[in-house]
């Protein structure tokens, strides 16, 4: 299956291996990596100028730190956390970031039929992965009435926010680093830069391709560490990977990750990880955490009725599936990965 999937990906890339290319020079390569929101930040460009390469990749990081100040609910004065404190009592007026961050979160909320929930987090924030605990049943039943897209009110008028019901909590971990890639790729545009990648986590976006050859990105193995599924050649795309095998514990048998269905506040067991690729960030991460929640069958039809997206899905039983546009570019029989 491994081999028939790296087929697939090679005529994705456009049907013949992609054309030889004189070795560039290495000095013309310029990479930073940083931690920041909280997961591993990369990025990683084609530049001669090295001083415009520096100034590039110091824009970047700055907007990832912006958007971690933004957007995180771990910090006391982040806009996130005070919507969250406020919104429950009153109209909150947001930044016209955060406005169209949730508008999007709510679209994908509505597509998914739920699947994917900006306001999961008043189940989600009572999971501790490093502490391995969870939520009792009389909590999680109490919070998952605090749960629903469906009753928080966005007006684009008065650019605000309003939760309709008490407890509501929003978290944007579901597409705040999808969102984060694309404003640093946008901000290498605006500096020239016409090859590079953006990494933050599992959540990557390509700028152009890799110097006439595509860029390599591995598809994790989610059962045996330090080892991939696949590495699929790419460029000009977007992708995301979520996963059971990120932040989880064991306990009686039962897996718990960080990924979280907001209809029952449980960790959905049907699949081990998804891996979308799709025009943006936003687009990709929204996908992935859609469609891990789905499931293989429905999660395949949303991505299906997306225009530029496919997937990579590793089901609960190890076994591959992929999209019609990626089953179309080749063959195979879905063995066990």
């Amino acid at each position: 299956m491994l081999a028939a999937l790296h087929e697939i990906a090679r005529r994705a890339w456009g049907g013949t291996r992609p054309p030889p290319l004189t070795r560039p020079a290495q000095e013309h390569w310029h990479s930073r990596d940083e931690a920041i929101m909280g997961t591993a930040i990369r990025v990683e460009l084609w530049c001669e100028d090295g001083a415009l390469a520096r100034r590039a990749i110091d824009a970047v990081m700055r907007e990832m730190w912006h958007v971690d100040e933004t957007m995180s609910p771990y910090k006391d004065d982040s806009e996130l956390t005070r919507i969250n404190q406020e919104a429950a009592s009153k109209s909150v007026t947001v930044s016209a970031e955060m406005f169209g961050l949730l508008a999007r979160s709510l679209e994908f909320s509505r597509l998914s039929d739920g699947c994917f929930d900006v306001t999961y987090a008043a189940v989600g924030h009572l999971y501790d992965y490093r502490q391995r605990t969870r939520p009792s049943e009389r909590a999680l039943e109490q919070a998952r009435a605090a749960v629903g897209y469906q009753y928080l009110s966005l007006d684009p008028g008065t650019c605000s926010v309003r939760f309709g019901r008490p407890g509501m909590r929003i978290d944007l971990g579901g597409i705040a680093k999808g969102y984060a890639v694309d404003r640093g790729t946008q901000i290498l545009r605006e500096h020239g830069i016409q090859s590079a990648i953006v990494t933050a986590g599992g959540d990557s976006r390509i700028l152009g391709d890799r110097r006439g050859r595509p860029w390599n990105i591995g598809i994790a193995d989610p059962r045996r560490p330090g080892e991939m599924i696949a590495v699929l050649p790419l460029a000009d795309v977007a992708i995301s990977t979520s996963g059971d095998y990120e932040r989880y514990f064991e306990e009686g048998g039962e897996r718990y990750h960080h990924l979280i269905d907001p209809r029952t506040g449980r960790s959905p067991s049907g699949v081990r990880s998804v891996t979308i690729l799709a025009p943006d960030g936003v687009c990709a991460e929204g996908l992935s955490k859609s469609v891990f929640v789905m499931g293989v069958e429905d999660g395949m039809g949303l991505v299906a009725s997306q225009v530029g997206a496919d997937a990579v899905v590793v089901d609960a039983a190890g076994v591959l599936h992929y999209s019609n546009g990626l089953l179309q570019a080749g063959t195979g029989t879905g063995a066990p990965a």
